[in-house]
């Protein structure tokens, strides 16, 4: 049986009748982006938030139910929390009839500062929410995957082209982004034989609310702007298409791969 098969091919984007759980679905950022773009390719959603922001991801899921016809539904999750995560998972499988076929962890931030001054909290915040929880969620959902009927799904990792490359003030950053490349190559290996891919887009800079202020800074904007060939930053809809391209049955044979979405960064 194939993933495929479990998904319940269907519509434009063979997505049709999946349910899929985002993490981190704020406005104007790449987790609201890629719930539409599931949602447009027939996909019910599960949207999170973290509890104190919950109203955000409401506010995406009711945009989502008006523009595209498609169920779905909020819920809190902090993914450094354990048991938050399971009453997720739980509230996920109990919202769209007791499946998930598509998991797409997009919870992350960074802390920004020169390695020489990296301190032990900084650290263990990026890695706390990068790394350790987008490990513990994609275990949870993938537990659930494996034991629905029929088993499999499709995860997908949100890291970054910092996950291969470096970059300045990014140590902790780039450390857990470099960890979501190769944990997600683990995964596709641990799982392929559950009908469970595992793949992971990798964006370079993406303009949403949150990296604006950035580049209020003409050094770093110029510095920016001069590695990337194609001479634009990413759009939060150039990642969502990567996104549903790796989660839906065009991708059946892809899994532990990372999808450069970078505009040729990491090629010169």
């Amino acid at each position: 049986m194939t993933t495929t098969q479990g998904m319940g091919a269907g519509g434009a984007g063979g997505l049709t009748g999946a349910v899929a759980l985002v993490t981190g679905t704020g406005p104007g950022g790449l987790g609201e982006a890629a719930s539409h773009a599931l949602a447009a390719a027939g996909a019910r959603l599960v949207v999170t938030e973290l509890p104190d922001r919950l109203d955000r991801a409401e506010a995406t899921a009711a945009a989502i139910r008006a523009q595209h016809g498609v169920a779905a539904v909020a819920v809190p999750l902090d993914v450094t929390d354990p048991a938050s995560i399971e009453a997720c998972v739980a509230a996920a499988v109990a919202a769209h009839g007791g499946r998930i076929d598509v998991l797409v962890n997009n919870a992350g931030l960074n802390v920004p500062q020169m390695a020489f001054d990296v301190t032990e909290d900084a650290w263990d915040r990026v890695l706390d929410v990068n790394l350790k929880g987008l490990f513990f969620t994609a275990q949870a959902v993938g537990r659930r995957m494996r034991d629905q009927s029929p088993a499999g799904g499709s995860i997908v990792n949100i890291s970054s082209q910092m996950g291969i490359v470096g970059y300045t003030m990014r140590a902790a950053y780039c450390s857990s982004k470099a960890g979501v490349v190769n944990l997600s190559r683990v995964l596709a290996f641990e799982w392929a034989e559950h009908a469970i891919r595992v793949n992971t887009v990798c964006p370079t800079f993406v303009e949403t609310p949150l990296t604006r202020p950035m580049f209020e800074d003409a050094a770093f904007k110029e510095d920016v702007y001069r590695r990337i060939p194609l001479g634009r930053l990413a759009t939060p809809e150039d990642v969502a298409h990567a996104v549903v391209y790796l989660a839906g049955p065009g991708a059946a044979m892809v899994t532990g791969h990372a999808l450069l979405v970078d505009g040729g960064w990491t090629a010169v």
